[in-house]
């Protein structure tokens, strides 16, 4: 049988056929074909915050990207430009949790990313171009960008990526600081583009969207971290 994978979901309005705007927990489709791609079953997870009890028929995790980090996680007020998702961060961090507890394999995906080093005890950067001087990590709404990357050599992350030095980019937040999990990517500005923690079966967390690139890799690595 194939591994089982969740995907946490945006939950945004949206629209199709008649419906106009409607509540809806959704994930974009490339996030599905990755995790197909790689072997895997992709199951779509709604925000749930009362328990944790989906992961005993999961083999592994994506913390899809969207909305920002709600900065009361790691202690601090929400800046201007900051636009949260309580119910999902409620629902997500349950979900990170148990599953760092049980050892599942966890891929995070910009939003993704940021949650992960929240969860660790780090904290962001609510507002990049405050920091960097420059909107290059979000271009313009709705369009990446791409910039050179540097990987940390015998990081998991250089070893996933296979001497790649290009990423693609949309984001306007980053990790300050990545707590107890180690940074292994930097942009020539030095926001850090992925963080790890090797001492888990796999524990990897991105800046970038591998799935707007439909680069399989990633989502790849976390299946066969399923087998071990």
């Amino acid at each position: 049988m194939r591994p089982v994978v969740g995907i946490t979901s945006y939950v945004e309005p949206a629209s199709w056929a008649v419906w106009q705007d409607v509540p809806a927990a959704l994930v974009p489709y490339a996030y599905v074909r990755m995790v197909t791609g790689a072997g895997a079953r992709a199951v779509v997870l709604p925000p749930d915050d009362v328990d944790a009890d989906v992961l005993r028929l999961l083999d592994g995790l994506v913390l899809a990207g969207g909305a920002d980090v709600g900065p009361d996680l790691y202690g601090a007020d929400p800046a201007p430009r900051t636009e949260s998702r309580p119910d999902r961060d409620g629902g997500e961090m349950t979900l990170l949790r148990a599953a760092l507890d049980a050892d599942l394999p966890v891929l995070g995906v910009c939003r993704g990313m940021q949650l992960l080093a929240v969860a660790y005890g780090g904290h962001l950067h609510q507002h990049l171009p405050d920091v960097v001087g420059h909107s290059e990590h979000r271009p313009a709404p709705g369009r990446y960008g791409s910039h050179p990357v540097r990987f940390a050599p015998g990081s998991l992350v250089a070893e996933v990526m296979a001497g790649d030095r290009e990423v693609n980019t949309y984001h306007h937040q980053g990790v300050a600081d990545p707590g107890r999990l180690s940074p292994t990517a930097w942009a020539g500005d030095g926001v850090i583009e992925a963080i790890e923690d090797r001492d888990r079966r796999f524990v990897l967390g991105v800046q970038w969207h591998p799935e707007a690139a439909a680069d399989v890799r990633p989502f790849a690595a976390l299946v066969r971290a399923t087998h071990r």
